[in-house]
């Protein structure tokens, strides 16, 4: 999976996990540093499942981002 899907595969899957738009995520993401951690971390990241990763961005998101 290239870093441009798995971006955009996590933004759908919390977009899901929490019931709001993708769009919505999108704007979060970029605003609390996700996108950027998605993209530095990809090598690590991409190997863990995504209840992993969706309970990272959780634990980031309730902290106020990076």
């Amino acid at each position: 999976m290239s870093r441009l899907s798995f971006k955009a595969f996590c933004i759908e899957l919390y977009a899901d996990h929490k019931s709001i738009p993708s769009n919505e995520v999108f704007s979060l993401f970029e605003n609390n540093g996700i996108l950027k951690m998605l993209d530095d971390d990809y090598d690590i990241l991409h190997g863990y499942g995504f209840d992993y990763v969706m309970h990272d961005i959780d634990q980031i998101m309730e902290n106020g981002g990076l």
